[in-house]
């Protein structure tokens, strides 16, 4: 069996547990979510859990999904607030719940019933980078009425301090030969409240079938909404192309699109013989991912493609 996992340089602080654990022979759910819960607990990891980005209103908001690619149960959470692990969270919606997909206060409630663990994502130095932001864009004459003020404006601005930084995505075929997918997101900075982001939408963020391949995408995640492009990955494997033909085709996907926040997005893509690819739509500077497969010692750092639209 060619097990494989592929994951985002994001995914940094997890991806050895995550490979260590498929090595082992455990299953890719449990690798997944083991391996993202360490770079949801990563406070250098500006974009994933604790210390992730806050929202417009200084709130942070995270999002997770994961997805087992026998069955296509997934479970997902958006919009979640004062928990420090959605991953798990999400995993727990696909495990307990007969719903595929929860969001805000129903996400918090059911987090809060399970005994998630709890706790303040708003890191001080987070706190104070919203600060500094705030105090040059809004308004004196709107600070009085915060938060009480139009936001429609401002979310104009939800372009991340960070430059080309990004959800975490992990891609696994493990030892019995199953492909599950998972991703976990702080989601844009100064994001309008209640933004939802492809992470948590099952066929935008992330997508497995274990018959085919797994797809998660990184980046400006209203594009992969409005292409559906993990799952369209997935499903122009079924069709027949190649992994290669088929994140090609995503892409050509992505050309379509017209208006709207069009800027960088990233296709991770694994097939059900264990090849790879990704690819850096858009990408400014050159991005990198980690790869591991059955036999290597440790997971490496390798440079996506880069494509422009």
């Amino acid at each position: 069996m060619n097990r494989i996992l592929v994951a985002n340089s994001e995914g940094t602080p997890g991806v050895a547990q995550a490979a260590e654990m498929l090595a082992a022979g455990a299953g890719g759910l449990d690798a997944i979510e083991a391996g993202i819960r360490l770079v949801e607990a990563d406070t250098s990891i500006r974009t994933v859990g604790r210390g992730g980005w806050p929202n417009l209103l200084g709130e942070v908001e995270l999002d997770a999904a994961i997805i087992d690619g026998n069955s296509f149960r997934s479970g997902a959470v958006g919009a979640l607030k004062g928990y420090l692990h959605p991953i798990s969270v999400a995993r727990a919606v696909l495990e307990r719940l007969p719903h595929e997909f929860l969001a805000g206060e129903g996400a918090a409630r059911f987090a809060e019933e399970i005994g998630a663990e709890k706790g303040d994502n708003l890191t001080p130095d987070s706190a104070r980078v919203w600060r500094e932001w705030f105090e040059e864009n809004v308004p004196p004459a709107a600070r009085g009425d915060w938060p009480d003020v139009p936001l429609a404006e401002l979310c104009q601005q939800a372009i991340d301090p960070e430059k080309g930084k990004d959800t975490t995505v992990y891609l696994t075929l493990d030892g019995r030969g199953e492909i599950m997918a998972g991703v976990s997101t702080s989601g844009w900075a100064w994001k309008y409240p209640g933004r939802l982001g492809d992470s948590p939408v099952i066929g935008a963020g992330c997508f497995a079938d274990t018959r085919y391949g797994a797809a998660a995408c990184t980046g400006t995640g209203e594009m992969a909404i409005r292409a559906g492009t993990s799952r369209a990955i997935v499903l122009y494997m079924k069709m027949g192309l190649s992994l290669t033909a088929a994140v090609d085709e995503a892409i050509e996907d992505l050309r379509r699109l017209q208006g709207g926040l069009l800027q960088r997005i990233t296709l991770h893509a694994i097939d059900r013989d264990g090849r790879h690819r990704v690819v850096a739509v858009n990408a400014e500077d050159q991005l990198y991912y980690w790869l591991w497969r059955e036999g290597d010692a440790a997971p490496r750092s390798e440079p996506t493609e880069i494509v422009a639209l």
